[in-house]
């Protein structure tokens, strides 16, 4: 008998809000909510139509958005998880930045806390 390896996320996993804030001598704010689909191959990530996100410079935030992706990818893909195959379309539902604190970093953590979150609520290992 032959078992099916593991694939991520077994199932949709709607509404991960993630809020990473540091308040320190370098500021950290990030705030993503995020939905895990199942994906046939791969890894996608969208940003969902109607988002805005009010922040100046404007054309940072899609550094932010691609920070969160990786951050997203990266912790998905740890062998830690359990995970053998990742088949995900994830949509960027909300989004919100701080003048004070938000750079490609702090959204980075963020996608990684998300992406934990997610397998979390999935029932896979966590770190």
């Amino acid at each position: 008998m032959t078992s099916v390896p593991p694939r991520f996320p077994p199932y949709p996993i709607r509404g991960v809000r993630v809020v990473h804030q540091r308040q320190n001598c370098a500021p950290h704010f990030a705030e993503i909510e995020v939905d895990f689909e199942p994906a046939a191959e791969g890894f996608a990530f969208e940003v969902a139509q109607e988002l805005t996100v009010d922040y100046e410079p404007a054309e940072a935030v899609s550094r932010f958005f691609a920070a969160a992706t990786v951050g997203i990818e990266e912790q998905l893909r740890l062998p830690e998880h359990g995970v053998f195959v990742v088949a995900t379309r994830v949509v960027l539902r909300r989004a919100r930045a701080d003048t004070f604190g938000s750079h490609e970093l702090a959204f980075k953590i963020a996608g990684c806390l998300a992406a934990r979150k997610a397998l979390e609520r999935a029932g896979l290992p966590r770190l």
